[in-house]
């Protein structure tokens, strides 16, 4: 009886930190639709976006913690690597992933980053357990990432340019490798510090690691109403809240589990297309959807063996 009372709360725990993961995914979704109308409305290049997401995000969560400040300056001295590491990997390899568009196109982008960081962190945890994944985690990867390319490929726009296909390739695998080794690291900070608080540093050290490229960019915008929403759903809805949403998740999820489940960016990124910008929805972006939400839902319907293998 005490061992059922154990696992119950357990496994209750594993819901929760998949379901705040889940969610986290569906607004990094909302994200490429509102960067495109950023983008046709102001001019502003990608990298320069990412610096104005993270900028508001951090003001956002500063002022919300003006009174633990002092609390969040001593846990960034208590363990400064790591925190300063989420920090600089999350503006990293957002900066890669808008390189490699530039270069190489969206759908390498981001065939090729989010694709590989479930690998990679799959892969890292095996080698740490000293196990093979199990049957279920590599179906749901397999799944997961068979979605991704189905989804991603055929959403690309026809006639993208790719000026530098090989350096946008190596900037992609740059980024998946920076999400998965940032996603990792987070999990390991994020059992000892509180959501809140490692957003907010997360969000700061990311902010200053992009201002550099950001400043060469240009990052003054026209200030209507329009582009202030916009700015703001980047900087509260899918950084403040998402981050927050994907670090308490990390508390009881595994990071190549994590990563398979904000795959649902892509799929929520697609939905929104054709409902609001009203592009065509084929085939293929039917069949990687089914394929993702089936990875998802193996996740729900076991999660205490999707987070064990």
């Amino acid at each position: 009886m005490s061992t059922t009372r154990t696992l119950l709360p357990a496994a209750s725990a594993a819901r929760s930190g998949l379901i705040q993961i889940t969610v986290t995914g569906v607004l990094w979704g909302t994200t490429g639709v509102a960067v495109q109308l950023l983008r046709e409305g102001t001019g502003l290049s990608p990298v320069s976006i990412g610096f104005h997401r993270l900028a508001i995000a951090a003001l956002v969560l500063l002022a919300c913690a003006a009174g633990r400040l002092r609390t969040m300056v001593a846990t960034l001295r208590a363990a400064p690597v790591p925190l300063l590491l989420t920090g600089i990997g999350l503006g990293l390899y957002q900066a890669l992933y808008f390189a490699a568009v530039a270069l190489a196109g969206v759908s390498v982008a981001t065939i090729v980053s989010l694709g590989l960081a479930p690998v990679l962190a799959a892969a890292w945890e095996s080698v740490r357990a000293r196990r093979l994944p199990g049957p279920l985690r590599l179906g749901t990867l397999v799944a997961a990432v068979a979605g991704l390319v189905l989804i991603t490929a055929a959403t690309e726009q026809p006639g993208t340019a790719a000026p530098a296909p090989l350096l946008g390739l190596l900037a992609a695998v740059g980024s998946g490798l920076g999400y998965a080794v940032t996603t990792l690291i987070s999990r390991q900070v994020s059992q000892h510090t509180a959501p809140m608080t490692l957003t907010t540093i997360s969000t700061v050290v990311g902010a200053l690691t992009l201002a550099p490229s950001a400043l060469v960019a240009g990052i003054s915008v026209p200030v209507r109403l329009d582009t202030v929403a916009l700015l703001l759903h980047l900087g509260v809805v899918t950084t403040a809240v998402a981050y927050a949403l994907f670090y308490a998740g990390l508390r009881t999820t595994p990071g190549s589990v994590a990563a398979v489940l904000t795959l649902l960016e892509p799929l929520t990124a697609a939905a929104l297309a054709v409902a609001l910008l009203h592009e065509p929805l084929p085939l293929p972006v039917i069949v990687g959807g089914v394929l993702l939400l089936t990875a998802v839902a193996a996740t729900y319907l076991a999660p205490e063996r999707a987070n064990t293998g």
